[in-house]
């Protein structure tokens, strides 16, 4: 069975011959350059030959080009910290301007999917992560200002939101020419710890289906990430994908109760940081056991929550690897 027949069947419900598998990481310094991202992803994707590849860029990657700046400061995750906001006062979300997809960050991270996919071949499928316009304003004006503006100024936060789906289209137009499977949509904000489900309903949730409803129809395997330790997972079924992500094992609904609520594959199973990072091949191994068993061995695709920290024991990442063939 091959990585598209094993995944496509898993979404759908039925027998494979084993359950789908994949880990993912940033690269950090790597992630600056379109030939160093995609050499360090390729090779992370022969040295354990996972179910399909996520591409994991800096989420600045669609954001320098409206002047915010980032640097990687020794996260453990990979990801950079905001150096220069470009949103300081409400008036300035109507100073955004819609992105051209060829040029600039955008471009070169096209760039980097075509050498990936160069390199993979059809046999593997590629997807790419995608920010939320949500997820992308809170990176361009910090979490403090996004929340006083939107409760504040809503109108000026819309009129930002706006130019931000629109660059995040004509992104997804410019990769219909390369042979991706689809795109990991990475949701932020939709937490209870950080908004009620009103202010989702009204800055979040339009500008996600407005995406996702007009994702090209040969995308076959498209992923909603739930980031936060309080999902509101309720707004799931809405999206139009194939499988949802979250941090399962931190948080609620468990993966036999989201299966209740999607009609595609859950995926998760291991945390990143307890069982991967600071665990053992044994910790990994039972954990992936458990979630098969808790699933059922259905709609099931074992994963993290989140992204494998850069200093995983190699021997963990393997035991995730391995889990699946002994089982």
């Amino acid at each position: 069975m091959n990585k598209r027949e094993r995944l496509e069947r898993t979404v759908a419900g039925e027998p494979t011959d084993r359950t789908p598998v994949a880990l993912w990481r940033h690269f950090p310094g790597d992630d600056q350059r379109a030939a160093d991202l995609a050499r360090s992803t390729v090779d992370f994707q022969k040295a354990y030959d996972w179910d399909f590849v996520k591409v994991t860029p800096a989420s600045s990657f669609c954001l320098t080009d409206f002047g915010a700046q980032d640097q990687w400061e020794g996260s453990l995750e990979g990801t950079r910290v905001y150096t220069r906001r470009v949103i300081q006062r409400s008036l300035d979300w109507t100073s955004l301007r819609t992105l051209d997809p060829a040029r600039g960050g955008l471009g070169r991270q096209t760039d980097c999917l075509k050498l990936i996919t160069d390199e993979l071949g059809e046999d593997v499928p590629v997807v790419q992560t995608l920010f939320s316009p949500l997820a992308q304003a809170k990176n361009l004006a910090g979490r403090d200002t996004l929340l006083r503006h939107m409760r504040l100024n809503p109108d000026r936060v819309h009129s930002g939101l706006a130019i931000l789906t629109e660059s995040t289209l004509r992104f997804i137009d410019a990769l219909r020419r390369l042979p991706l499977a689809g795109i990991f949509y990475a949701i932020q904000y939709a937490d209870y710890g950080v908004l009620s489900e009103d202010e989702y309903r009204q800055f979040g949730l339009p500008y996600d289906k407005k995406i996702l409803d007009t994702l090209p129809s040969k995308w076959w395997l498209n992923t909603v990430h739930l980031h936060g330790d309080s999902p509101m997972f309720k707004f799931a079924p809405e999206y139009k994908v194939q499988a949802v992500n979250w941090h399962d094992r931190k948080c609620e609904p468990d993966l036999a109760m989201g299966k209740t609520l999607i009609n595609g594959a859950v995926m998760g199973g291991l945390a990143q940081w307890e069982h991967l990072h600071q665990g053992t091949p044994t910790t990994v191994r039972e954990a992936a056991r458990e979630a098969i068993h808790q699933t059922n061995n259905r709609r099931f695709i074992l994963s993290t929550g989140c992204v494998t920290l850069i200093t995983t024991p190699l021997s963990n990442i393997r035991a995730a690897r391995e889990a699946v063939e002994n089982i």
